[in-house]
């Protein structure tokens, strides 16, 4: 009926050799309803049956999305000097450190003000950086809190709407979508 694209997915510890290819719908919001249908072998009137929900169950695992762990506060600190333009800053207060430290006369205290200035505002572009990422970080965690606890799906063991958590909810599952 339409290609079936393996994708692969790899498991286990990093260096490990495991993976699992799956069968994946590319494009499913392209698709008719009897072709999605169809890919999930999957009845429009009655849903899954206990044992396709068992299955798809353990192949594709929970409804939710992988907790991510937030970077380290010297990981985001590095970060902010990854950028080109700021690496170019570096260069040119390590180079004008090293002239005014070679720098003979009267104004030698002076010649290091210009290394400590472009430091100084590398340091402080470094600082609104970090806080505007964990400040990112705050706000995605935030949106979790609107995920939906709930959800309603046709499945063939209740022949109506049934209210399962929406961790529960599977790929092939008929899920009754409403406005508020």
């Amino acid at each position: 009926m339409f290609p079936e694209p393996a994708h692969t997915l790899w498991t286990g510890t990093p260096g490990s050799r495991a993976c699992l290819s799956l069968r994946v719908m590319d494009n499913a919001h392209t698709k008719t309803v009897e072709e999605v249908l169809g890919f999930f072998s999957v009845n429009e009137s009655t849903g899954l049956s206990c044992e396709q929900l068992k299955k798809n169950r353990e192949k594709w695992g929970p409804n939710e999305l992988p907790a991510e762990e937030g970077k380290s506060l010297w990981e985001l600190v590095l970060e902010q000097f990854e950028d080109l333009l700021v690496r170019i800053l570096l260069l040119a207060a390590c180079i004008s450190f090293t002239l005014a430290w070679f720098e003979e006369g009267e104004g030698t205290i002076t010649a290091f003000v210009e290394p400590f200035v472009i430091l100084l505002i590398l340091i402080a572009n470094a600082i609104v950086g970090v806080w505007q990422e964990r400040n990112a970080e705050n706000a995605i965690e935030a949106l979790k809190e609107y995920e939906p606890e709930m959800g309603k799906v046709y499945r063939q063991d209740k022949k109506s709407v049934q209210r399962v958590r929406a961790r529960d909810i599977v790929p092939g599952d008929i899920v009754e979508v409403a406005g508020r």
